[in-house]
């Protein structure tokens, strides 16, 4: 039996991973914003070995080349990146979409027991009798045991893309 208290902590645990979520975005966005800064000093770099080029020397033209090759390397890696944790994001929200909607739904079942229990013994004993509510029970362990099931998935799957995150920080540091 799921009780009222059972469902607000588990909603106030849906909104802190929600926050948490969020708070790892802000993170994200000021690392992009860090790299976009690395980017311009690279480029005011590159311009500078671009004069330096153009002026004649042939000496550095290797290092200019480099330098280019970073920079596009850079690009393309907060490209990846920026598009990597927008889908990421979009789906940690659908899920905690999906997540508070069955919630809700625990709400209103839990409300409807809690009518029931205030009603005279004659009436739940009817009610306990009536083959609809037996149907019922019987689905709501079955979606009991589908958000069971869909809780360890989402575990999982926060588990693995914890570990992408910290392979694509481990993969920017060595760049």
């Amino acid at each position: 039996v799921v009780t009222r208290d059972d469902v607000e902590e588990s909603l106030k645990a849906v909104f802190q991973f929600v926050k948490d979520k969020e708070q790892l975005l802000q993170d994200l966005r000021s690392q992009i914003e860090e790299t976009k800064k690395k980017i311009a000093e690279k480029q005011l770099e590159r311009d500078y070995w671009c004069e330096y080029k153009n002026v004649g020397s042939k000496i550095h033209d290797e290092r200019i080349d480099s330098l280019e090759k970073d920079i596009a390397e850079v690009k393309y890696e907060l490209e990846r990146t920026e598009e990597y944790y927008s889908e990421a994001l979009k789906v940690v929200r659908e899920e905690n979409q999906k997540q508070f909607d069955r919630h809700i739904k625990l709400l209103s079942e839990e409300a409807l027991k809690n009518a029931v229990g205030y009603l005279d013994k004659n009436c739940r004993r009817e009610i306990e009798e009536n083959e609809w509510l037996k149907e019922e029970v019987k689905i709501y362990r079955k979606e009991e045991r589908d958000l069971k099931a869909s809780v360890q998935l989402l575990e999982e799957e926060n588990t693995s893309l914890v570990a992408k995150l910290i392979d694509i920080k481990l993969q920017h540091l060595r760049v």
